[in-house]
């Protein structure tokens, strides 16, 4: 099926009313203490009235010491539950299914922020993180179980663990920085084991139709293309997964490394044997004519992020005969006809070229 509008099911959970998915965007909407503000539900909210399959909120952090932003929304106590219950309801009522990316932003967490030094896989002079002890691995793998737990509870249709772009487990799986010699370094396996334990109790303890993704960065941070695409084919094949994001930053960028050199990135991961868990990319896509390109190359699905700033109803605008997106700059009054709030407007403008003055 290589139309982005057709209906999309999973092994688990609600079938999605199309394959175009709000990818899981930044915008510093949040209150301090992580709870959900009114424009940040109405950003998302949004989005899910224009249209949008599956609707993903920001990364949202799972411990107070995983603060990666500012304005970041929080899944790590009761005081978010209010908020994130109102969220789930609003996505659901404008016929989305709803999404929460775990997150924990491991060394690239700032003290200014959480008011404690980063944590990561093991020391890091740059940004002076200090490794983690063996049971504050174990006390992370909990917390981003107890996030999912929350955000079933809060109504959710699911989860995606945040694996990609230089974050805790992302650096768990880098050997450029997870050092470690216990039993989650050392190797492959090692460094794979907190991401497939969190895995694991996400599918134990949520229920059968709570539907779990993982976002993976296929290269860079020090990663091994060839080490990322055999972890993708294990965890393909075990079943636990109803998806896979991979965020490429160029849906039609070759692979950096010369042993994947000579076709696009992403079908190197399309050619992966699936079973029944669904492959989304990311990267660049804006037009009905990307998505088509990449269903044509065998994604089930794809995230869409700077387009779906632009205009709150893109999927419906892709039904629309010779509809393109607006061009970069565009005016902050454009921008919040598109619920897109101060905050986030403020933080858009840190992209250049993105907003005009």
């Amino acid at each position: 099926m290589n139309d982005p509008l057709a209906p999309l099911e999973l092994t688990r959970g609600p079938a999605w009313r199309n394959r175009v998915a709000l990818a899981p965007m930044t915008n510093q909407q949040s209150g301090a203490d992580g709870r959900l503000s009114d424009d940040e539900l109405r950003w998302l909210e949004a989005r899910a009235e224009g249209g949008f399959g599956l609707v993903m909120t920001c990364a949202a952090h799972v411990e107070a010491r995983g603060q990666g932003f500012p304005g970041q929304l929080g899944v790590f106590g009761e005081e978010h539950e209010e908020g994130l219950a109102r969220l789930a309801e609003a996505l659901r009522a404008a016929g989305a299914v709803s999404s929460v990316q775990l997150h924990h932003a491991g060394r690239r967490a700032p003290e200014r922020l959480t008011g404690a030094p980063p944590v990561a896989p093991s020391d890091c002079e740059e940004t002076g993180a200090r490794a983690l002890a063996l049971e504050e691995v174990e006390a992370v793998r909990e917390a981003f179980v107890e996030a999912a737990l929350r955000c079933q509870r809060a109504g959710f249709d699911g989860v995606e663990l945040h694996g990609a772009h230089d974050y805790l487990l992302c650096e768990f799986l880098s050997p450029a920085t997870n050092r470690r010699q216990d039993r989650y370094g050392g190797g492959p396996e090692g460094r794979a084991r907190l991401l497939r334990e969190v895995i694991a109790g996400v599918r134990e303890r949520c229920a059968p139709g709570f539907q779990l993704g993982l976002r993976l960065s296929p290269e860079r941070y020090g990663l091994d293309p060839l080490e990322v695409l055999e972890l993708e084919r294990e965890l393909l094949a075990g079943g636990a997964l109803d998806y896979l994001d991979v965020s490429l930053w160029d849906v039609r960028k070759e692979a950096e490394d010369p042993r994947l050199a000579g076709r696009p990135l992403l079908e190197h991961h399309a050619a992966l044997p699936r079973g029944g868990a669904r492959l989304g990319v990311a990267g660049k896509v804006a037009t009905l004519e990307d998505a088509r390109w990449c269903l044509e190359r065998g994604a089930d699905f794809v995230l869409v992020g700077r387009a779906a700033i632009l205009h709150h109803a893109l999927p419906r605008r892709w039904e629309e005969p010779g509809f393109r997106p607006a061009e970069l700059p565009v005016s902050a009054a454009h921008l919040a006809a598109e619920s897109v709030g101060p905050a986030f407007v403020d933080y858009l403008r840190r992209w250049e070229g993105f907003v005009a003055d």
